[in-house]
This record gives structure tokens, sequence and C-alpha cells, in this order.
């Protein structure tokens, strides 16, 4: 096929993958062709025959005994299992499972895919990383019709030194290079700090002149109940504090947003910027900090409440007073920690105080501290772009979903316990300021997700329906991004039906899905392809190797021939 040559010699001449700071992998070898290779403990028998299937990447550890999954868990391996096929290199293994019949989506609507930049697209001093390759990389994306890029907009870089210092020159000179290329962008007000999470990859601070602040004055962060600060993004406890250096939270990221509108005005009205996402807490994402890794959260924690700052605090007990049970001004007292499980903890196990009439009380004050600052942040948004195209991101908690409580949705700020639906009132918060939403974990299987953690009682197909039609029925724009790397047709499927629901009456679908993230493995040859049908898919548009049910019949001479057999002749004794 010319089409994949010619990308394989893109790839190989052109991209390199020092930017994109990320594992090297070898490509990988047809089942098809593979019959059997050497391993340490004898032949490991490939799995061949003809016919599409999923694969999913995987890194081995020196020994070429252990993978790890793109989920982070780690996978033993058997050499005689005849699931995974191995590169002659030793470098590669790749799990190969037989294909559901896929469903047919040409002439269907047309859903944008845009790709994230990586991290460290910008440096700290504002300037564009190796210009060139990026070049290299856009142009390879721009072949197979993608329609943009997302890139992070990092606070911590724009105004590192000093309030009101703005300095945008490297994203001026990265937005001229994917204009040049014709392809559109999402742009990220990211009012966050990057390093931490899982797939953080660089350090960004927030800015300089905020830590300083923060060295005084500690309580303008997020707080759990041990009196760790997490750094990583202003509680929002500050939203109408001036402790900025006299001004308050939300007047420092409006200004911010002003500046970028001014500056960019040309690729505002050019039509290159297509939607800006305005960043409502760690992450990006409107939820609090409730599952630091930096703090000890391991999966499935249930994480913690960040409400212990003082002036969170201040709120939790005026808004006591106002019930008239001063006694209720406190955060609960029996609701474990990061990695305690729903059941072994008074608050969250069925029956527990989740949902007493203090528990209701609680929650409900801090889910509503949630969609109030999403309220606010968005309102000047939409001042600062002129009512342009905005949207919020928010996070998939899925596991412990298929509890009573919903524990780790609790903490995160999402008041979605089994008898009351807490995505509504954000959808309906969106819908009042214009803002469309951006979700994840669209890729994520519920069956997977029971393989590889059944403890966790996670449901991430059940999460993402609820959470696309609480949008939907609002009628807000719903765009999606994958949570996890994805390089499997598998994963791909369920991102479609997502995006795509079968059969919806009233002809629901994404209004874009932005894929996690530009990085060599994605551009490796097998990996490149798998991605270039998906977004062919994706557009609405017929693939020539789609793995459809087949129907059997008789050859035609047979039809023609055979007449229907005679019914047997049933005798009855004494008749």
């Amino acid at each position: 096929m010319a089409t994949t040559s010619y990308f394989s010699s893109l790839l190989l001449s052109s991209v390199t993958s020092s930017s994109l700071n990320s594992t090297h992998r070898k490509s990988v070898i047809s089942p098809v062709e593979c019959g059997s290779i050497s391993g340490q403990n004898g032949p490991i028998r490939l799995r061949t025959g003809s016919g599409s299937s999923t694969r999913r990447w995987a890194k081995v550890e020196d020994r070429g005994e252990i993978l790890e999954s793109n989920c982070g868990f780690p996978v033993d391996i058997n050499d005689d299992d005849e699931q995974f096929v191995v590169d002659s290199s030793k470098e590669e293994v790749v799990e190969t499972i037989p294909e559901i019949p896929e469903r047919d989506y040409a002439g269907t609507p047309y859903v944008p895919v845009y790709v994230m930049l990586p991290l460290n697209t910008i440096d700290m001093n504002c300037g564009l990383v190796d210009p060139q390759n990026l070049i290299e990389q856009l142009k390879i994306l721009k072949s197979i019709n993608v329609d943009g890029v997302m890139v992070d907009c990092w606070w911590g870089i724009v105004e590192a030194l000093a309030p009101q210092k703005y300095n945008w020159s490297g994203y001026k000179e990265l937005f001229q290079v994917v204009r040049d290329f014709g392809l559109k962008l999402q742009v990220v007000m990211s009012f966050h700090a990057c390093g931490g999470n899982v797939g953080d990859d660089v350090h960004i601070p927030l800015p300089h002149w905020i830590t300083e602040i923060g060295q005084s004055n500690p309580d303008i962060y997020f707080t759990d109940k041990e009196g760790r600060r997490n750094t990583e993004s202003l509680s929002w406890g500050i939203d109408k504090e001036r402790v900025l250096r006299g001004r308050t939270a939300v007047e420092v990221y409006y200004d911010y947003m002003r500046s970028f509108r001014a500056e960019f005005n040309e690729f505002f009205e050019g039509g290159t910027i297509s939607e800006i996402e305005v960043g409502l807490g760690p992450c990006g994402e409107l939820r609090y900090p409730s599952y630091p890794a930096n703090h000890g959260w391991k999966y499935p924690g249930i994480g913690e409440f960040q409400c212990y700052d003082k002036y969170l605090m201040k709120s939790l007990q005026k808004a006591a007073e106002v019930r008239g049970h001063v006694s209720w001004g406190r955060a609960p007292d029996n609701s474990g920690s990061y990695n305690s499980w729903p059941h072994k903890t008074g608050f969250f196990r069925d029956g527990g105080d989740y949902d007493s009439y203090y528990g209701r009380f609680f929650l409900n004050w801090y889910s509503k501290v949630l969609i109030d600052h999403g309220g606010r942040v968005l309102t000047l948004a939409n001042q600062a772009f002129e009512g342009f195209p905005i949207a919020a991101k928010l996070s998939g908690i899925h596991w412990w979903y298929k509890t009573a409580s919903h524990a780790a949705e609790l903490t995160a700020g999402f008041y979605n316990s089994s008898n009351r639906d807490g995505y509504a009132p954000i959808a309906a918060m969106l819908k009042q300021h214009e803002a469309a939403l951006n979700f994840t974990c669209v890729e994520l299987r519920t069956m997977d997700q029971h393989e590889s953690y059944p403890e966790a009682l996670a449901d991430p197909e059940a999460l993402v329906w609820q959470v696309l039609n609480a949008a939907w029925d609002v009628c807000i724009p719903v765009a999606s991004e994958n949570a996890l790397t994805c390089y499997d047709r598998e994963g791909y499927n369920k991102i479609l039906k997502n995006a795509k629901p079968h059969d919806d009456p009233d002809g629901k679908h994404l209004s874009a899905f932005t894929y996690l993230r530009l990085n060599p493995a994605l551009m490796e040859e097998y990996n490149f392809m798998e991605f270039e049908r998906f977004v062919k898919r994706m557009h609405g548009e017929s693939v020539p190797d789609l793995n459809c049910p087949r129907e059997i019949s008789l050859p035609e001479s047979q039809e023609d021939s055979q007449e229907p057999e005679p019914e047997p002749e049933i005798k009855l004794e004494g008749v």
C-alpha cells in the first residue's frame, strides 16, 4: 500500500523520538507471518492466521518476562502462551486477541479528531522545543486528515515571574506553525501545575510569585485532614479573597485569559483556534485534588476530602450556621485515608454516615463549592473570550462506581451516590454558561477493569453513559478524550461506540475527540496505521478491512436444486 510506505519513510527519516520523551519501540511482525521464535524457556508459539486482530503495546523489562500494560499493571508472561506475539528483536511483546465484529461507520456524522501535543512542547523560558521535529510530526498528522491539535498554555510558564507580566513568545511560534498546516487548535488555559500525576513527564510549577505567597500563606492551596498542602492548584476558597497581591484568584485567571485573547486575536479571527478549554482545577479538570500520587494515593483508594484550608473551613462553618447546626461545621472524621476502601470506613460503607442528615449536608456543601467555582470562572471566561466557544473538563472517576456511596467520586466533589445524580447539576451549570463538556475514559471497558482489579468495583462504561447523557439532556456539546494510552483496535472501537451511539433516535454524537497523546509509540508503523483507520471511521469514511459479521448461505446451485424434504410420516400404535 503506497500510503504505508510513504508514512514509513517519513517516520524513519524525519521524526526523532528525543523530543517526545518516551520509550523506544520496534515495529512488530505480522501474526500472519509468524510461526515461533526462541524464548528463554524454549520456543514461543506465535498465533498465526488471517483477519484482523487487536494489539496492545507493552514494555518489556530486561528479563523479558514481565509486561507493563498500558494501564500500568504488571502482567506475567508465560513463554508457552499462544496469546502473545514477540518480534525477533525481543524488544516488543504484543498481545493478540480475536476481535468481535465491527460496526460500519461509513456515512455516520463527522466527528473531528484532535491530538494532544507533548507536555514539553514549550519549555520553561516559553520557547518552542525542537520546531523542525514538530513540523515533521504535524506533516504526518495532516496527511491522515487529523483536524487539529490541543496544547496547554501553562500559567506557570507565561506569568512565571511577576503578576501580569506575560510571555507568550513560544506559543506565538507554535500557533503560526499549526496555522501554516491548516490545522485547528484547542487551547487549554492551564491554571494548574504539571508533574506528579499519571502521564506527567515534565515538571511545570505554578508561577514563582504564587509559590512565594504560598510560603507565607499556605492556605491558598487545597489541604487534606493531615494538613498536607497540594501545590498543584489554588484552593477555591480564595476565589473571592484578595490574597494574591491585591487580586482574587478568579481575577488573576480573568486577566490571564484576557491577555491571551488580545495577544492571539488573529488566530481567533482567522479560525485557527476552534475552542478554549478553561482549566478549573487539578489536571485542568473540575474536581478536587482528592487522589494525589505525591501524597501516597494508589489505585483504587477512595481519596480524601480537600477542604481543610482556612478559607474553605470558614465557608463550611458559615453554611452550618445558616443550616442551624453549628456542630456540622466540620469535615467527616470517619472517612478513612487516601488508600482506604469504602466498606472499611464509617462514612462511606453501606448505610454509613454519607447518607445521614449531617453527611448529606456536608456533601451538598462540598459539591456546591465545586459547581460555584466552575460558574464563577466560566462567567469571566465568557467575558474574556467575548462569546467564543469554551469548554470544561471532567475526570472519569470510575472506581467504586458499583458501590452505594461512590466514595471516590464523593471525595472528588461529585455528589453521585446511588440515590443521587451528581452530574446533572454540573451539566446545568455548563448549560447556563454555554460551555461544552469534555469527558475522559471513553476507551475503557468495564470487563477489562474487572479483570485487572475486580476489588475496585469499577464501571467506566456506566459512568460514561451517565455523564454523556446528563450533558445531552441539557443540549450542550460533548467532547471526549482517552484516559490512558490507546493504540489497539479494541480501544478505538470502544471510543467509536461512545462517540456515535448506535440507533440513537436523536442522532446524538460527540462534538470532537482529542487523542492522548502524540508520542513515539503512536508513530510506530502499525500503531499509526490503526490510528489512521480510527480517524477515517470517526470522520464517517469507509475502511477496507472492516471485520463485519458474515452471512452464511448455501451455494446458489444447491439453493436452486434442493427442494424441501418431506416431513417424516409418524405412525401411532393402534391407529
